[in-house]
């Protein structure tokens, strides 16, 4: 079976190599299209683009993949599944319609329905999430379960580890759908009643450390927000970014300055403090506290 696939992040790739390392025929890759990215503005793909290109597949980067003309091109493929990971477009009904479109999403259904599922789940605290392979309906992340698998969240473990494990999984597991496919009807059961929630794209509200909550909670929320976006804080005057911390038994005596203490910097947080491990001056690259530390000339006041 001949499959179309959708998705624009990095995740998206690792799925859709895993795919293809499976035998999966890929007929067509549609992505976003081509944006300007970085410091210089410079019009690159996204990562599944480049992908795609680097392959040699057939890469589509409509405005929209709801466009007449694409569904015409797409329906000339002949292909029997539209498969969708991270794509960042919405799907209307003429397409939903036209083909099997099915869905990776990083949770298990119905929690974490939305954007940004494996963020707001460290956030959270969870010790467990998961992927769910779905059959797409017009509601958001709301249509019935193909598949599902459960994997460890560990204390140490960063957002940019969950998705890479969840995209490898939800490969592999959605190339077990496809192939059962080939042989039988597509089995799917609706999402359970209870235990719906909604994981919101991550906002200028839950980049910011907040000194008012608890130490594990901020923890938990710097693991969530690396390696790729990364919570503020502002020292010295100047906002830095914070990539490793962890729940410190030593509380600053002094709330409003950050402390040096052996290979970390303590911060107050609520009724305790965290020590951080790393973190990113502005302008600079990512760095080890005690590296920072010895260079560093300026106060460690915090605003």
């Amino acid at each position: 079976m001949r499959i179309a696939f959708a998705g624009s992040p990095p995740a998206a790739v690792t799925v859709m190599e895993r795919l293809i390392a499976a035998g999966h025929s890929v007929a067509c890759v549609i992505t976003q299209p081509d944006r300007p990215r970085g410091r210089g503005g410079k019009t690159i793909p996204t990562a599944v683009g480049k992908a795609a290109l680097d392959r040699g597949l057939d890469l589509w980067r409509p405005a929209t993949i709801n466009d007449p003309a694409v569904l015409d091109d797409l329906r000339a493929l002949d292909v029997g599944a539209l498969c969708v990971v991270g794509f960042g477009q919405l799907l209307k009904d003429d397409v939903l319609s036209g083909w099997t479109c099915i869905n990776v999403h990083f949770s298990l259904l119905p929690a974490y329905r939305g954007a940004a599922p494996v963020e707001r789940a460290i956030m959270d605290g969870l010790t467990t999430t998961g992927v769910t392979i779905m059959q797409m309906d017009a509601g958001l992340d709301t249509g019935p379960m193909i598949a599902t698998e459960e994997i460890a969240i560990a204390p140490q473990d960063d957002a940019g580890v969950i998705l890479n494990r969840l995209a490898e999984v939800g490969g592999d597991l959605l190339g077990g759908v496809l192939s059962g496919m080939e042989t039988a009807p597509l089995e799917v059961t609706p999402q359970p009643d209870g235990g719906e929630s909604y994981a919101a794209k991550i906002g200028d509200e839950d980049r910011w450390l907040d000194r008012t909550a608890s130490p594990a909670h901020e923890v938990d929320r710097i693991r969530a927000l690396s390696p790729h976006i990364g919570v503020r804080l502002q020292i010295g005057g100047q906002p830095f970014k914070l990539w490793r911390a962890a729940v410190s038994d030593t509380v600053p005596p002094d709330a409003g300055t950050a402390v040096a203490s052996d290979a970390s910097l303590l911060v107050a947080v609520g009724d305790g403090a965290i020590a951080i491990d790393e973190l990113q001056p502005p302008g600079k690259g990512r760095m080890a506290a005690v590296d920072f530390l010895r260079g560093w000339r300026g106060d460690l006041t915090l605003t």
